[in-house]
């Protein structure tokens, strides 16, 4: 198996730079099932929020990528089963992608309940806004 960073992705899923794109997807065309790459948590959150920032890419366009890494059968994603579940939370609206990892990681730990201070990420199932808070 094969680790790959969020830059590899990036470079792949945007060819905005011929020399890096190229790169990335000779690396990726590489990657069998047999010996496939593996992607982490990390790794998706990062790749998302750089889609959004970077590339002001929209909620239904990074999903579609997300939804695209999750069916290769050359990757191996961390948690992919909470990475679809988030990818498709995210495409509706609402909390981020990071938030709703959060929110699923909490909930598949045992968490009664995850505390936060942002009032989107306290909308979501198994999140509490602090008493208090005002952002």
């Amino acid at each position: 198996m094969i680790g790959l960073d969020t830059n590899v992705l990036v470079r792949f899923l945007t060819q905005d730079d011929p020399g890096q794109g190229r790169l990335a997807s000779e690396a990726l065309g590489r990657l069998t099932a047999a010996e496939p790459g593996w992607i982490g948590r990390e790794v998706m959150i990062e790749l998302v929020w750089v889609l959004e920032r970077a590339y002001h890419l929209s909620r239904p366009e990074i999903a579609e990528a997300i939804d695209g890494l999750l069916g290769a059968r050359e990757l191996v994603i961390e948690a992919a089963d909470r990475v679809g579940r988030a990818a498709v939370r995210y495409r509706q609206g609402g909390a981020g992608f990071a938030d709703q990892m959060i929110a699923l990681t909490g909930q598949e730990a045992g968490c009664q309940r995850t505390l936060t201070l942002d009032r989107k990420a306290a909308g979501l199932p198994g999140m509490t806004l602090l008493e208090g808070a005002s952002s």
